[in-house]
């Protein structure tokens, strides 16, 4: 066997599948895909609303409420402990295969007639306005989140505990404004930091007590922008700025987001990885070519799996705790063998073309809302041989009279749902945090397009209004409505917000929830990536007094401005 060179269904560019993807296509007996890797995830994307509200209505009580999916979509909405109970009846929404049309279509046509959930969560306490998670407590607007506490506004935040305007942390306590933590407590506007505490402004900091503004550290205590002071001097200094005022804050933070871009990067962002490539990926093994990756194994194209040991998986987008998947979006969590799913979660065990199942089925193809049983196919019940057979005749027809999109690209066994199946807006997912198309590109790749009205309130203070200092806020803040200094759509300052500023000293935000995680994900880098060679010119390393010429594959585009090093350079400059 060896690699092959295909051309891409959607984008049109050749990419190569190599030896060992084949072998676990052959595994799991689907055919080489027909899209390329990148179209592939941009694909799974587009499935993936992770953090918005729209307003609709629950189908049950007849009354308003909050959804991640709009009216648009044309879906109705139950309550989510509603949909999960034995209140209605998945299988009375069975129908009988028909050879006459691609079944695709008819898949499609089963999901838009099939209630949802309304927010997709489990397990929620006093925890209403967030979506997409699991075992939350006193938490507010927190998404793609799991087993956390008394935190808001955030995003794959897991088993942490008072945290805000944070995305992608786990197992941290008491952290403001801050991307990829690890294991971190009191840590604040910092960036990939692992077992740090009382740190703030600092970059890619492991097992730091007392640093500010710090850049590439191992185990130091009490510096300042790199440079080691006494305990006392490092105390007087922090204290003479003055960070209780924002006006001193905002400074602060240009001046040490300047300050970072002085130091190399590693071309590949993890820790405590052995043979992984991609960017975002720590502790785990054989992991390529994936984005956002904890505890995982044996991985290639995967993105958005911070929670739980996954094994041996290949293209999925948003996935925990899993073995065995395939060209998925959103499923997993104890489950294994699911191949071209959307959100099917714990517990299913051999799953295809399926969406929303879960909870102990197995069996299933083709179906819509399935939480027990086994054999089904388009929500209708078979006996164990019958299931076989006609999974087996139905794979054949959807080769021999596939489902073609508006694009004219082709859906035959073995690719992931059209575009256009997606209830979301483009605009609305995951997508453009990776793809910033247009609205015309957008529409030619398929996807949708429509503005859903936002909900508006009338501000009455602007940001800009607010006292610099917050040892001056007072508690009537709480009824105010504050105008974003960027956006001007409204915002509100919550309760237990307010004693999280005030205990820390830190200033009452300017900007909305909204503008704050874009600034904030900003520094994420995107899961598309290049082929570069090291910046290292430092004659102390193993290339002297030349240029290093290691080439690598890196998510850092050559616009960038940071100096990016390789492995071995990296490790001699910063160890």
């Amino acid at each position: 066997m060896t690699p092959e060179i295909k051309n891409c269904q959607n984008c049109k560019k050749d990419f190569t599948i190599e030896i060992d993807d084949f072998s676990f296509y052959e595994k799991i007996k689907v055919p080489p895909p027909t899209w390329c890797s990148t179209c592939r995830f941009l694909r799974r994307a587009v499935f993936r609303n992770e953090r918005k509200l729209f307003r609709t209505i629950n189908a049950v009580t007849e009354k308003p409420t909050l959804s991640i999916y709009p009216a648009e979509s044309g879906y109705t909405i139950y309550d989510d402990n509603y949909w999960g109970s034995d209140n209605w009846d998945p299988f009375s929404y069975g129908r009988d295969f028909d050879r006459s049309r691609p079944f695709l279509a008819q898949l499609f046509e089963l999901n838009q007639e099939i209630p949802h959930p309304r927010v997709s969560t489990l397990n929620m306490i006093r925890s209403e306005y967030s979506a997409n998670a699991v075992d939350l407590k006193d938490c507010y607007l927190l998404f793609n989140s799991n087993n956390s506490e008394n935190s808001a506004y955030g995003n794959g935040i897991d088993f942490s505990n008072n945290c805000f305007d944070t995305s992608h942390i786990k197992q941290s306590e008491r952290c403001y404004e801050s991307f990829w933590l690890t294991k971190c407590y009191e840590t604040f506007f910092s960036s990939q930091c692992e077992n740090c505490v009382s740190v703030w402004f600092s970059k890619n900091c492991q097992g730091c007590t007392n640093c500010f503004g710090c850049v590439n550290l191992v185990n130091q205590s009490y510096c300042y922008f790199n440079k080691q002071l006494s305990k006392e001097e490092y105390l007087l200094t922090i204290k003479e700025l003055e960070l209780e005022k924002f006006s001193n804050l905002e400074k602060i933070q240009k001046e040490s987001r300047e300050f970072w871009l002085k130091f190399p990067v590693k071309y590949f962002t993890g820790m405590k990885n052995v043979f992984s490539s991609g960017e975002y990926i720590t502790h785990s093994k054989n992991v390529r070519k994936s984005f956002l990756v904890r505890e995982g194994e044996d991985l290639k194209y995967v993105q958005y799996s911070q929670v739980g040991y996954l094994r041996d998986v290949m293209d999925v987008t948003v996935v925990a705790k899993s073995e065995i998947v395939y060209e998925s979006s959103i499923s997993g969590w104890d489950s294994a063998q699911l191949k071209f799913c959307w959100e099917c979660w714990d517990g299913g065990i051999d799953f295809e073309y399926s969406m929303f199942c879960g909870r102990g089925a197995s069996h299933i193809f083709g179906s819509v809302a399935i939480s027990s049983g086994e054999y089904i196919i388009l929500n209708k019940r078979y006996s164990k041989e019958n299931f076989f057979k006609l999974r087996d005749e139905i794979k054949q027809h959807m080769n021999e009279m596939p489902y073609i999109d508006n694009q004219g690209r082709v859906y035959k066994y073995g690719e992931f749902f059209p575009p256009e199946f997606s209830p979301f807006a483009y605009n609305d997912t995951i997508a453009p945090e990776h793809f910033p198309f247009s609205k015309e590109e957008i529409l030619s790749f398929g996807a949708k397009w429509y503005e859903v009205p936002k909900g508006e309130y009338g501000t009455t203070i602007g940001a800009r209004e607010l006292p610099d200092n917050i040892d001056d806020v007072k508690s009537d803040l709480l009824e105010e409505v504050i105008s974003c200094a960027d956006c001007k759509r409204g915002y509100r300052i919550i309760s237990f917000e307010l004693d999280f500023l005030k205990n820390h000293k830190i200033p009452i935000p300017r900007y909305c929830v909204d503008c704050r995680y874009k600034k904030r994900i900003s520094q994420r880098n995107k899961n598309i990536f290049y082929n570069r060679s090291c910046m290292c010119t430092n004659e102390e390393h193993f290339h002297g007094v030349n240029k290093c010429q290691i080439e690598f594959e890196t998510s850092y585009s050559p616009e960038r401005p940071e100096i990016v090093y390789c492995e071995s350079c990296y490790q001699k400059e910063v160890y």
